[in-house]
């Protein structure tokens, strides 16, 4: 008999919901066999079992959170079971990262948390036929909304998170003190966004510097460089974050982070970007984002934006990153002091691209304009290293060719 325990699943996460279990007691399991899907306050996970046998218990049912450390599977006749700390050539080619380090705690917690809200069923198969989206069916599970209640509005019926959001608002019970009021409760991704955002304007003394920028030559660069239909289309986001990554080796201090009183600065570049997703805020982060070429970085984003929408990040995806970019432009927005993504200690953020009168050779002429912002740590540089990295990229983006002198 074996007990596998729920692992160890990176950057402090200490807990992890279960969402479903792909076996049943009594199903025979291999190595490296995805056995249940879990959800942690940073993305959806796939579990594999390291060893084989025949399952004999489950310890938790769909909607139960459970501690690292915590019994997750138990297997009869697991011949090929490692004991934790133990590792073989021949084991398992999945790592879990952590497996047995993590303290065994015997918390269980059925959602929702405190609330009087009824709990949903866990969902049935007619369920996930319709509810595609893992996060959508853990809303439901946590406001205590009936899947099969609703009519879904996304393709081909499917239930999407605005048509459980609209339940949620169709059953909220009315404030005594005000009966227009909404309570939503802050956990799961927003309250990890919110505890990170705090943290960074609690410890970081950032200053912002601007500056506006006519990017109609980078425009009429990105169309000459998706020109030819068998090449795989450049993103502009994937055109700033390579200006931003030569710019960082130029000046590496933002590139930083800090550890006591010591600046750390890596030799990689791990580029994170903002994407907003239903599930709220995200940063995905390319990593060795220096060692890619144009298009490569350009497929990572689009890979990475793609999986951030599905909800199907991986906790080691969306962190690590060293530096941010923010492209808020694409809410129609010019500007914004955003706030650094701790524990890094810059980020570039990007606004809209608008047509704008520009002095052209003296004369006034219809530009394409944006405005980029830099939020940085005042305690790793000064003004003169953030006005240069971010006058570095304005050129980039005005004339973009000039970067062709540091490839």
């Amino acid at each position: 008999m074996a007990v596998f325990k729920l692992p160890d699943l990176g950057e402090g996460l200490t807990e992890a919901e279960i969402v479903a279990w792909h076996v049943r007691v009594g199903d025979t399991v291999t190595i490296d066999q995805t056995v249940v899907e879990v959800e942690t306050a940073k993305a959806s996970v796939e579990v594999p079992v390291p060893f084989a046998g025949r399952v004999s218990t489950l310890h938790g049912a769909a909607g139960e959170v459970l501690s690292v450390g915590s019994p997750l599977i138990t297997v009869d006749d697991a011949a090929d079971f490692v004991e934790p700390g133990v590792v073989t050539p021949e084991g398992s080619g999945n790592v879990l990262i952590g497996y047995g380090t993590g303290k065994a705690h015997t918390r269980r917690t059925r959602r929702p948390r405190g609330s009087k809200a009824p709990v949903s069923p866990p969902p049935s198969v007619s369920d996930r036929i319709r509810v595609v989206s893992p996060l959508v069916r853990r809303l439901a599970r946590e406001s205590g909304v009936d899947l099969r209640a609703l009519t879904g509005t996304g393709t081909g019926g499917i239930v999407s998170r605005a048509d459980v959001e609209r339940a949620i608002a169709a059953t909220v019970a009315p404030s005594a003190s005000s009966p227009d009021e909404q309570r939503i409760p802050l956990r799961g991704l927003r309250k990890t966004v919110a505890d990170k955002l705090s943290r960074s304007r609690r410890e970081i003394p950032e200053a912002t510097v601007w500056v506006d920028v006519d990017a109609t030559g980078l425009l009429e660069l990105r169309h000459a460089l998706n020109a030819d239909p068998h090449r795989p289309k450049i993103s502009l986001l994937a055109l700033l974050g390579r200006f931003a990554v030569a710019g960082l080796r130029r000046f590496p201090e933002l590139n930083a982070h800090l550890d006591g009183d010591e600046i750390v600065i890596p030799s990689s570049v791990h580029l994170g970007f903002a994407a907003q997703t239903d599930r709220g805020l995200v940063v995905p982060v390319v990593q060795n984002a220096h060692e890619h070429t144009l298009e490569d970085l350009s497929a990572a984003l689009a890979e990475r934006t793609e999986q951030a929408r599905g909800g199907r990040l991986a906790p080691a995806d969306l962190t690590g990153g060293t530096f941010t970019v923010n492209n808020y432009g694409v809410f129609g927005v010019d500007g914004s002091a955003a706030i650094i993504n701790y524990p890094e200690v810059a980020i570039l953020g990007v606004g809209r691209i608008i047509d704008r009168p520009w002095i052209v050779d003296g004369q006034a002429a219809a530009r394409k304009i944006t405005e980029l912002t830099l939020a940085f740590d005042h305690r790793v540089c000064d003004g003169a290293t953030a006005g240069g990295f971010l006058r570095f990229v304005a050129d980039c983006i005005e004339n973009p060719v000039r970067l062709l002198r540091n490839l």
